[in-house]
């Protein structure tokens, strides 16, 4: 189901304008790390043992082991089968070419490719995850960012059902959420009825759940999202930084509406993540979240990244919304700590991010942070998040 555009007519100078924005917001060439203003600074020199010298470096903790290829396998008496409530297959709009989405299984490439560096960047376990990036691995991520735009980028080719689902059975996932993005482009703008239909074609459906996108200013949005619903989606999938949009904006409003009436979730890319261009960046700060939360008291809202670098301000949204969920994804070991003392493990979920990360790098985190507290580590990776889903 091909979706339209946000606009029923495009200019020349608009449809430019479209796709800079969303290149822009996806932070692809001439966008520079920003800092973040208001946010506050994480705590001071985190324990070298947090420190590891690239990915494959996990396999000196004691939850890791290494498989047959060297890759790093969780140990079978580590956790009970799991969801990833934050993976994404290969995107591609606009004007570049379609991905096999059967192919592989294989080596994966990763967004953050950290190990194919020399030396392998550093992987700082007590900081938010992005800060791994040096200015040459961003310069690499925004040109793959955009390949997705125009000629299609080689680290997506590797991004498929099989490679996900292999590394899946590496961690001890069960399922995971691939959460689509719809950026309001003229054409090609919606991966959701692609990756439904790859799931499909996969026999994939029992381990692969599709969370869809809509753009909240796109005509006929309420439409799209009943559509979609009728397609399969399990849940609805939002970034307001890439959308250009606030959360607690009308359009945006209505739609939760919807969700609220069909039963469906609301993922939110939530907070400032340091690597977006200055100017998309109030688009997440997180007082704009706080409306939906309040007058859609029924509707489940998961905050991405637990707030992504305005985490303390997410946390302190979270703890006054009953109807608010934190995925941990790319959280610190210490500020998982506090979510899990200050919030309560029930309201949270695991992500990982994949292809960007590897599954196994946020779940050493999760291991360390629960290291003696079993029922809440099974929370976290597998009870939390299957509750989310059986009530969609």
């Amino acid at each position: 189901m091909e979706t339209g555009p946000v606009k029923a007519e495009w200019s020349r100078r608009e449809l430019l304008a479209a796709a800079g924005g969303a290149a822009a917001a996806l932070c692809l060439p001439g966008c520079r790390e920003e800092e973040v203003p208001g946010a506050i600074p994480r705590p001071g020199p985190p324990l070298e043992s947090l420190q590891i010298r690239g990915y494959s470096r996990l396999l000196e903790l004691p939850w890791f082991e290494a498989g047959p290829q060297g890759e790093v396998i969780v140990r079978a008496e580590a956790l009970p089968p799991g969801v990833d409530f934050h993976a994404h297959l290969a995107m591609r709009f606009f004007l570049a070419p379609s991905v096999d989405l059967q192919a592989g299984p294989g080596p994966v490439r990763y967004v953050m490719a950290c190990d194919d560096r020399e030396p392998p960047c550093l992987v700082d376990l007590d900081r938010y995850l992005n800060h791994l990036a040096d200015g040459s691995m961003l310069s690499e991520v925004r040109s793959e960012m955009s390949r997705s735009l125009v000629l299609g980028g080689p680290a997506a080719r590797t991004h498929t059902i099989p490679n996900l689902l292999a590394e899946m059975d590496r961690c001890g996932v069960g399922t995971a959420v691939l959460l689509a993005i719809a950026p309001g482009l003229p054409f090609r703008d919606d991966i959701t009825s692609t990756w439904l239909d790859a799931v499909a074609a996969a026999g994939a459906e029992e381990r692969l759940v599709v969370f869809g996108s809509v753009h909240p200013r796109r005509d006929g949005a309420a439409d799209q999202l009943r559509a979609l619903h009728r397609a399969g989606i399990q849940g609805i999938k939002l970034h307001p930084t890439m959308q250009r949009f606030h959360p607690d904006d009308p359009e945006a409003m209505a739609l939760y509406e919807v969700c609220e009436e069909l039963g469906l979730p609301v993922f939110f890319h939530a907070g400032r993540a340091g690597i977006e261009p200055g100017f998309t960046q109030d688009y997440a700060t997180l007082d704009h979240y706080v409306a939906p939360a309040v007058e859609f008291p029924n509707v489940r809202f998961v905050f991405g990244h637990a707030g992504a670098r305005d985490f303390d301000d997410a946390l302190v949204v979270a703890r006054d919304h009953a109807n608010v969920w934190m995925d941990i994804q790319g959280q610190g070991v210490t500020d998982l700590r506090r979510m899990l003392t200050e919030l309560g493990p029930e309201r949270l979920v695991f992500g990982s991010d994949w292809p960007w990360y590897p599954i196994a790098v946020n779940l050493a985190k999760l291991f360390i942070a629960t290291d003696g507290d079993r029922r809440a580590r099974d929370l976290v990776f597998a009870e939390n998040a299957r509750q989310l889903l059986a009530r969609g």
